[in-house]
Parts: structure tokens; C-alpha cells; sequence
């Protein structure tokens, strides 16, 4: 090898390492840099989707739990006649305690006021006094539990039974009830 082939092979090599470090810096550095940045942007995105379709399952979750909420409002709503309660309760716990075999009721209202949620604004507590003079403690009992479990609306507060003096098979029966009825 002459020296000018000497110098054509070291310039030849300036030029390869002239031509790396360009590619590599201008070419390839922008792209890699371009890259990870897509990269983490897409990454970004995914986990805003993921928690996307995280708020869309909790919504749809609560909207099916407002549908139902609202289903059993309304079904709650239909158990409370128009009109006065003090006209329709007395008469509907005397037919039910009847259809159970215990006659001779008395009932009478001993409060009414409104709840002081503001959720339940649009309904009133009643308490009523329910009077069976007499009773057996069993149709009593099965009565109360029936009375319990097909009205939502009602609860047994105070139950006071009394043995009656002329006939020991029967019993004198006070029970207060409390009961939520929609304003309407």
C-alpha cells in the first residue's frame, strides 16, 4: 500500500465514523427518542381506557342499582292508599286480624309526625295502638309474624300482653305498630 491508499483508507474511515456518528445522532437518536415518547404517551392512554372502562362498569353497576332502588320505591309508595290513614289503617288491621281468627279490634293513632331526614321528607311515621281485648298466643303470634313480614311498612314497637282473668286460654293483647306512609 502506497501512502495515497494509506490516506484514502484512513479518510475512508473518517467518513464511515463521520457517517455512524450521523446516523446515529441525527437519524436514529430522533427516532429512538420519538419512540419512547409515543411509547409513553400510549401507555398513558391505556391506563386512562382501563380506568375508563372502570367508571363506565361503576356506572352501569349504579345505574342498575338506581333502577332497582327506584322500582321499590315506587312499589313502597303503592302500599299507602290515598286518602286519610286514620280512614283506611283501622279498617285494614281489623280485616287482616280477622282473616286471622281474632276478632274484636281496636285501633287508634297515638302520634303522627314527619321524618326529619330529608330523604324521606315526603313520608310521615304513624303509631298506632292496636287493642285485642281477646286473644290466643298462638293465632297472635302467627298473626304478628304475617303482619310483620307482608307489610314493609310496618314494624311492631311494644307488644303487652295481659292473662285474662274469666278465661285462662285467652289473653288481652296491646301492641303498638309504627308505620311509614308516603304523604301522597
Amino acid at each position: 500500500m502506497n501512502k495515497e491508499q494509506t490516506k484514502r483508507l484512513i479518510l475512508g474511515g473518517f467518513c464511515l465514523i463521520g457517517l455512524l456518528y450521523v446516523y446515529f445522532t441525527f437519524f436514529l437518536g430522533p427516532l429512538n427518542k420519538s419512540r419512547n415518547s409515543i411509547q409513553a404517551k400510549i401507555k398513558e392512554l391505556q391506563d386512562k381506557v382501563a380506568t375508563s372502562k372502570a367508571e363506565i362498569s361503576n356506572a352501569s353497576k349504579l345505574e342498575e342499582t338506581a333502577h332497582a332502588a327506584t322500582v321499590r320505591y315506587d312499589s313502597l309508595r303503592a302500599l299507602s292508599p290515598d286518602g286519610a290513614p286514620i280512614a283506611w289503617f283501622p279498617p285494614r288491621m281489623k280485616t287482616f286480624l280477622a282473616g286471622q281468627q281474632i276478632d274484636k279490634v281496636t285501633t287508634r293513632l297515638e302520634s303522627s309526625n314527619a321524618f326529619k331526614e330529608k330523604e324521606l321528607a315526603a313520608w310521615n311515621r304513624y303509631l298506632w295502638i292496636i287493642d285485642l281485648p281477646q286473644a290466643d298466643f298462638e293465632s297472635l303470634g302467627k298473626a304478628i309474624a304475617l303482619l310483620e313480614n307482608s307489610n314493609p311498612l310496618l314494624s311492631i314497637r311494644k307488644l303487652r300482653i295481659y292473662a285474662a282473668a274469666d278465661d285462662p286460654e285467652m289473653q288481652q293483647i296491646v301492641f303498638t305498630a309504627a308505620t311509614m306512609i308516603d304523604r301522597k
